[in-house]
């Protein structure tokens, strides 16, 4: 009997309103205009935004751990942790001073300070007393102190990303250095991420939902008129983020083999996500598990990222600098080349230390005005009406900075499949077996491996 050969059926295409992204821009959309048509109403949408946040929180600990936990212990070699981890840190570095010292030229270059001619006197202290209270008790000490946690399931309980980050790196080493006899415990941590995993794709489905209420809420609330009052500074500070991810990440990324715009069109979901809910931390699960499907290994993702959401703030070290100057300039303030020094200098170390902080950016900020005298830190009242539109800048271009690292990093380590990451970006992701081995995941030095195997027949 003669077989004859099935053409394997094209998989179902998509209609346009079954698409997240489509469906997170018409719920921001909505959001918008029901926050300007009924501002009291909109602010009551505020529970849909902050419950998505929470249902996200909720599950960022198990996907960390189990990522950062099986990738470390799928190395064989350990002392790749401490060299993975080194070369995240000198490119945060790098890249968070750079993004202070263009927040600072761009604020110098246009001044959307100047001309306001605001009394210090006349400002409202108690407008930003909290932020001033928050900022005192953020120390970098404490901050390190704090990585440390109670217990060694209290992250779990807490959520504090670095933490869990810190248990998950010991447990891994652990895994790693027993060996073989560990495998029926790494076998079962593989395993376990599949339904976590999809966990994270059912909540998701909520997005549109939770992009909606926070974005009603902000709009009902702070009101676009808010921000049409300082529009050369929430101008300024979007003009320049969007030139520090194009100019600056764009010429690492061409440097490093890829393009930023498509890297930024691949992760447009989880863009349009911290857009909507202003909260970067919504789209870490998705974004770690895209940045596997684009081909960095799992160690390294889950080495970076996490980190990186505490470590690589370019956005937020762009707000700094340019808040700072702002408010001096508002207040006809001159400030010394020794005063701008001293805050790039602060700035650094306090980013580091309000990280991980509800509202981090502003807290930051009221941090390191009250190190630089100069400037009053009650001049952040001028502010506070548009933080909230500027937070979802920062987040914006934190998400995009990270995503960048990733690749860097992954690429630094010769741990990026190049044949899965121009798949990814050209729109054609492969797709990521949770289920597999570590071993299987992390395919680096074989482009062909990484394809199905009816791919793998066509390409040979």
């Amino acid at each position: 009997m003669i077989e004859i050969p099935t053409t394997p059926q094209p998989a179902r295409k998509q209609r346009f309103y079954q698409i997240l992204y489509v469906q997170v821009i018409f719920a921001i959309a909505v959001g918008i205009l029901l926050g300007h048509l009924a501002p009291s109403l909109g602010e009551s949408m505020k529970p849909l935004g902050d419950g998505f946040i929470k249902l996200v929180k909720m599950i960022i600990a198990p996907v960390i751990f189990l990522t950062v936990t099986t990738g470390i212990a799928a190395m064989s070699d350990l002392k790749k942790v401490g060299r993975v981890t080194g070369k995240a840190m000198l490119y945060f570095l790098t890249f968070s001073t750079l993004a202070l010292i263009i927040g600072m030229a761009v604020s110098h270059l246009i001044q959307p300070g100047a001309g306001m001619h605001i009394d210090p006197a006349s400002l409202d202290h108690g407008a930003v007393a909290t932020y001033v209270s928050k900022a005192h008790d953020s120390t970098i000490s404490g901050f390190l102190m704090n990585i440390i946690p109670a217990t060694m399931f209290s992250p779990f309980v807490s959520g504090d990303i670095l933490q869990v980050l810190f248990v998950a790196v010991l447990f891994g080493i652990a895994l790693a250095m027993i060996g073989e006899r560990a495998r029926p415990v790494i076998d079962l941590l593989t395993a376990l991420a599949s339904p976590v995993f999809k966990v994270v794709e059912i909540l998701m489905k909520a997005a549109p939902v939770g992009a909606f209420g926070a974005m009603a809420f902000t709009i009902g609330k702070y009101g676009i008129e808010s921000v049409l009052n300082l529009a050369m500074l929430v101008g300024t500070f979007y003009i320049t983020a969007v030139l520090f991810v194009v100019v600056v990440l764009g010429a690492v990324a061409r440097y490093n083999g890829f393009s930023i715009l498509k890297l930024v069109r691949y992760i447009r979901e989880e863009l349009l996500l911290v857009l909507g809910t202003s909260s970067s931390e919504a789209a870490l699960p998705t974004l770690m598990q895209k940045m596997e499907r684009a081909g960095c290994s799992k160690s390294v993702v889950g080495l970076v990222i996490p980190t990186g959401y505490s470590f690589n703030l370019d956005g937020t070290n762009i707000y700094m600098t340019m808040a700072a100057l702002f408010i001096a300039q508002a207040c006809d303030i001159p400030l010394s080349l020794g005063d701008q020094i001293l805050l790039l200098m602060v700035a650094m170390l306090s980013s580091k230390g309000a990280a991980g902080v509800t509202g981090a950016g502003f807290i930051t900020l009221a941090a390191t005005l009250s190190v630089v005298p100069s400037v009053p830190v009650a001049g952040m009242a001028l502010i506070l009406g548009v933080d909230r539109f500027m937070s979802e800048c920062r987040a914006l271009t934190n998400l995009v900075g990270n995503a960048t690292a990733s690749v860097v990093v992954a690429r630094w380590e010769g741990e990026l499949d190049k044949h899965q990451l121009d798949a990814a970006l050209a729109g054609h992701p492969l797709p990521l077996d949770t289920n597999a081995h570590p071993h299987q995941i992390q395919q680096t030095g074989a482009p062909d491996a990484a394809l199905p195997a009816e791919e793998s027949a066509q390409a040979a």
